[in-house]
């Protein structure tokens, strides 16, 4: 590895030890490896706008939108309501309200932190008042919110496969059997713990329903949240139905949502609506920024052999595939321990490309392990961007949350990361049955 990249990677640590915005942190990095060869930086202009000149960032600002508008309407009320008249019955059934809830409203908006600012305020202190400890309610939602990376629409699987060049339509397909998984195993999880994070209520019972007939009321409550529910629907219909593309199905998924909001549930005003196209705004800079200036610093390092001498290394320290696809997970997740998913994406994915090529990793299931891994990173500590807000939003200390997410994080979701890894079915059968091998090719 040349002494460019060394020096690009000793200031990249630096800086994103001082605290500056990982978008300056990449472009100062590539500066300094630049000067330090004595090279021109002409290439960095060139590379920043082709990055950023792509389609697949359009349907990007579409989704983030359409994400943007169902977090300022009632639909999480809806969808709240739905998976309470849904599983309410359970052991531990409002939690699980919670989890069921996660899963179709961050299927909504494709994020994680709109999905918990939307739900920790409306379930945590409710479930408080039937006996569930906050820290726990609050852990469990936090655990869940990544999980829109993984039920289509995805935004970090747009950018993937904007990075790695692989086919939107088949990504989408290939994490929602990881998804699924996840969500089923925080469900089973749930109920055999939830017993321990509950204080006896007087004159509640912490499995209460609403007044009525569960089947009366699923059925309201569905009526209620089918507006809601016919977004992810629109959207995949159209897309495996070959009616539009991924691009068009991010426009319709706005008009939708706007249609919804105007005229269904009538909660969208000029007000919300400016706060939804000022929330997108600002979460497309960043993101333009980041995409940019992340890619000229990885382009900057392949350029320079690192993603060589990576790939060199990996394959000298160990002669299993196992080996090296456990080695790649570990590097993932430490990187998921300090820096947030779309960067990740971004810096990693180039640099680990030649590994997989060179072991023949198919690059759609490769897409899935590398999603779970970013899902994990945010929910894990140190700097784990959703306890954060769930912190701050449910009023519990970080460290009261790290105990019960641990729970979900090592008995749940580090044994589905290694099924997907060494299982590439889970992620590979799904696309390979409704769009054809030649989408997914062999695995």
């Amino acid at each position: 590895m040349e002494m460019g990249a060394i020096t690009a990677i000793v200031v990249f640590m630096l800086t994103l030890a001082l605290g500056l915005p990982l978008g300056w942190v990449f472009l100062i990095g590539t500066i300094s490896g630049v000067f330090a060869l004595g090279d021109s930086m002409n290439f960095m202009a060139s590379t920043f706008y082709h990055s950023i000149n792509n389609y697949v960032l359009m349907a990007v600002v579409f989704f983030i939108f359409a994400g943007s508008l169902i977090s300022v309407t009632s639909l999480a009320d809806r969808i709240v309501r739905f998976s309470h008249a849904l599983v309410g019955r359970v052991r531990g059934g409002l939690v699980l309200v919670g989890i069921v809830a996660t899963v179709i409203l961050s299927a909504l908006t494709g994020s994680s932190l709109p999905t918990i600012s939307a739900l920790i305020p409306l379930l945590v202190p409710r479930l408080e008042k039937l006996g569930y400890k906050k820290a726990y309610t609050t852990a469990v939602l936090c655990s869940s919110s990544f999980l829109g990376y993984l039920i289509p629409p995805s935004v970090p699987a747009l950018i993937y496969c904007m990075v790695a060049q692989q086919s939107v339509a088949a990504l989408f397909l290939a994490t929602v059997v990881p998804g699924l998984l996840l969500a089923a195993g925080y469900a089973v999880l749930n109920y055999f713990i939830c017993s321990r994070y509950m204080l006896p209520v007087e004159g509640a019972s912490a499995e209460e329903l609403p007044a009525g007939s569960r089947l009366k009321e699923l059925r309201a409550a569905t009526w209620s949240a089918l507006p809601a529910l016919g977004v992810p629907v629109v959207i995949l219909v159209g897309i495996y139905g070959g009616i539009f593309t991924p691009n068009e199905a991010g426009a319709v998924a706005v008009v939708y949502c706007l249609l919804i909001g105007f005229l269904v549930s009538r909660d969208l005003n000029t007000k919300t609506l400016k706060q939804a196209l000022y929330s997108t705004i600002l979460s497309q800079g960043m993101l333009g920024l980041l995409l940019g200036g992340g890619t000229v610093f990885t382009r900057f390092l392949i350029r320079e052999g690192a993603a060589q001498a990576f790939a060199g290394a990996m394959l000298g320290m160990f002669d299993s595939k196992v080996m090296v696809l456990l080695s790649v997970n570990i590097f993932l997740l430490i990187l998921g321990m300090f820096i947030d998913g779309i960067p990740i994406l971004i810096l990693a994915v180039p640099m680990i490309l030649p590994l997989m090529t060179e072991l023949n990793v198919n690059l759609i299931h490769l897409g899935a392990i590398v999603i779970v891994n970013v899902g994990l990173g945010v929910v894990s500590p140190p700097y784990a961007i959703s306890i954060f807000v769930g912190a701050r939003l449910s009023g519990v200390s970080y460290g009261a949350l790290l105990k019960p997410m641990m729970w979900f994080f090592f008995l749940v979701g580090i044994p589905v990361l290694l099924l997907t890894t060494y299982i590439p079915a889970l992620s590979c059968w799904l696309p390979t049955l409704v769009l054809g091998p030649r989408f997914v090719g062999p695995w």
